[in-house]
This record gives C-alpha cells, structure tokens and sequence, in this order.
C-alpha cells in the first residue's frame, strides 16, 4: 500500500513539474515578444494588441501552470514560524494538516466557482472585447480550472508523502522503544 501511495505521489510530482517546466518558458516567449513589442512601436511607429494580449496569456500560464511545481518543491510562502525550527515529525504533521484542511478546500473552492465561469466562456468561445484581439479568452478563463486540478493534485500528493513520512516516523519510534 506505501509503494502504491508512493507512486501515486510521485506521479502527481511528475505531471505537476511537466506542467511547471513547459510553462516556465513563458518567461522566455514573454521577454523576446516584449523586446519585439517595444521595438516595433520606436523604430517602426508599429503596434499589436494580439502582441500584447499574448504577454498576457504567457504570463497567466507561467503563474498558474507554475504554482503547483513551487509548492512541490517547497517555494511557496508559508508560515515559517513554525516550520523552520520544527522536527520533521511536526513538519509532515504542519503539511498534512495544511494539505487538508487549507489547500485541498481552497482548491475545491476555486474549482466549484469558476466551473460557472468558464462554462459561460466556452459556451460563447468568447474572445478579446477590444477589436484586433486575441478569440481565446475561453481558454484563458480555462486556465483557472487547470490551476486548481493541479493544486488538489499536488495538495493530494503533500498529504500522501507527509502522512508515509508521519508512518514512517511513528513505526522507527516504536522499534525504539521496543
């Protein structure tokens, strides 16, 4: 049951740091399309909303499509209070309980309120307001949701290896005391 729970978690991380990666590359897309923007518009008197639109797009997917790769690998902002003096013991008890009760919620939340959201977006395939705009508003609106199933999944798989390592330190204790 542990090395299934274990492949689990290590599959989540897996697709979670995929995501991370191919979305980290956003910077560069965003970087290269705003030097072009910026030239465009000094040297040529040129200008592109769908340009422009686009480093908004890039940016929305290099924060959202990110963010459960940081929380893997412990770059988010938590309370270090008490998890920076704290014995791993109580470390994996502060992450299984902040799993649980705080983000795996949260997430449903967000879930559950923009389904509504996005739904209206992709039932009208709505696009820019503004006339020469991108038509994919609906898949940036998507972009909620895919942040939040990838946020439960990462939640899932902090709870996962936190809950093996509280087992793990519960079980080495007994054969201590044994």
């Amino acid at each position: 049951m542990t090395r299934h729970l274990l492949r689990i978690s290590e599959t989540i991380d897996r697709l979670n740091r995929g995501f991370g990666r191919a979305a980290a590359w956003a910077i560069l897309a965003m970087a290269l399309l705003q030097f072009a923007l910026i030239l465009l518009r000094y040297l040529f008197g040129v200008s592109s909303l769908w340009a422009h639109e686009s480093i908004i797009y890039f940016h929305v997917a290099l924060v959202l499509f990110t963010a459960a790769w940081t929380l893997r690998d412990d770059g988010h902002v938590r309370v270090d209070i008490f998890y920076s003096n704290a014995s791993p013991r109580r470390r994996a008890l502060i992450d299984l309980v902040g799993a649980i009760a705080l983000l795996l919620p949260f997430m449903m939340a967000v879930a559950w309120f923009s389904l509504p959201y996005v739904v209206r977006s992709f039932e009208s395939l709505e696009g820019s307001r503004e006339a020469g705009g991108l038509p994919l508003v609906f898949l940036l609106k998507s972009a909620i949701l895919i942040f939040a199933a990838q946020m439960l999944l990462q939640g899932l798989s902090q709870a996962i290896r936190a809950g093996l390592a509280l087992g793990r330190q519960k079980g080495s204790a007994a054969a201590v005391t044994s």
